[in-house]
């Protein structure tokens, strides 16, 4: 099992927490550190900062040495799939080759509605979606002169694309003898994603669900690789999941009410919360948590992102990094 560490700066998070989470983990081991894509605040309170995904890993590509970088998902509504494709090539060069890229199709209307960016329905997001993975692979490693026809009317017309991105060992390798970064389609599973993973990803991630449901979507997964003759061993299976860890049972006690806390919940109704978490997070003392790591290794998953809602928890890093990383 490889761990990345996962936040959610849209709770407020400013770049200097997003950096001592980032060397943190980097620290204690982890093999990425990933954020969010996000600009409306949650969970918790609403109007808390939110920064722009890119910009910040940009920064951290400078202020970190060794930890893989990336961003899960980036919503297709967010940036035209030219612009993504330079911005993401960009960080790259700026990391010397340590970025990873999650695309997916968006989800939340209000952060849309609150910047004024369209939010079509998902048919067409997921069109977008499909026309963004085409033009990454075009652009990153097509021979010059590439050119490409969407399915939403977005053309791209000989195409020479510089810089290409970073060629380091370990990354996939492209039709015009480069390499590109990873890429990741995530969700909750859909027929149309394992569909589009299969032809375009590198990794799929499972969105927040249990080792039971990734058994399922794995199977799923390997269908839809072999329906297009891929084999399907080439295509990585990680999650997401919700984090919260002590080394002891105190510990963990304490991090409920810092989570209770930070996401707004009622206390009267906090337990019930709290129990619907306990069955599918990496959650407890370490002999839990270790246990349904194994639960997902498992089922088939190579990496699990380490979802943490209590980020500036430097310590809870820590134990993760004790505990779980490289233990199980």
């Amino acid at each position: 099992m490889r761990y990345a560490l996962m936040t959610e700066p849209q709770q407020g998070m400013s770049y200097a927490d997003q950096l001592a989470a980032a060397k943190r983990a980097e620290a204690n081991g982890f093999d990425a550190y990933f954020r969010a894509d996000h600009f409306a605040s949650f969970p918790g309170p609403p109007g808390q900062p939110s920064t722009d995904a890119w910009s910040v890993v940009a920064g951290l590509a400078r202020e970190t040495q060794r930890i893989g970088l990336g961003v899960l998902v980036s919503p297709v509504t967010f940036r035209h799939p030219g612009t993504f494709a330079k911005v993401v090539t960009t960080v790259d060069e700026m990391s010397g080759g340590r970025i990873e890229v999650g695309v997916g199709a968006g989800w939340n209307a209000l952060e849309h509605e609150q910047l004024g960016l369209a939010f079509p329905p998902i048919k067409e997001r997921a069109d977008l979606m499909e026309d963004q993975l085409a033009i990454l692979h075009g652009l990153w490693g097509e021979p010059d002169g590439w050119s490409y026809d969407g399915i939403t009317g977005i053309k791209v017309t000989g195409a020479i694309f510089r810089p290409r991105p970073v060629d380091v060992a370990g990354r996939p390798r492209t039709p015009a003898g480069g390499a590109r970064p990873r890429i990741i389609v995530g969700g909750q599973g859909s027929p149309r994603s394992y569909r589009l993973a299969a032809r375009y990803a590198d990794e799929f991630n499972l969105s927040s669900s249990s080792p039971d449901k990734a058994i399922e979507v794995n199977g799923a997964l390997d269908d839809a690789c072999r329906a297009i003759g891929r084999e399907p061993s080439t295509l990585a299976r990680s999650t997401m999941a919700g984090v919260l860890v002590g080394r002891d049972q105190d510990e963990v006690d304490g991090r409920e009410r810092d989570l209770i806390k930070a996401f707004g919940q009622d206390m009267e109704a906090a337990e019930a919360w709290l129990e619907e978490r306990r069955n599918r997070w990496v959650y407890g003392t370490p002999d839990q948590a270790r246990e349904q790591l194994q639960r997902f290794a498992g089922a088939g998953l190579e990496r699990i992102m380490l979802q943490d809602f209590l980020p500036w928890d430097l310590d809870h890093i820590d134990v993760m990094g004790e505990e779980l990383v490289g233990r199980a």
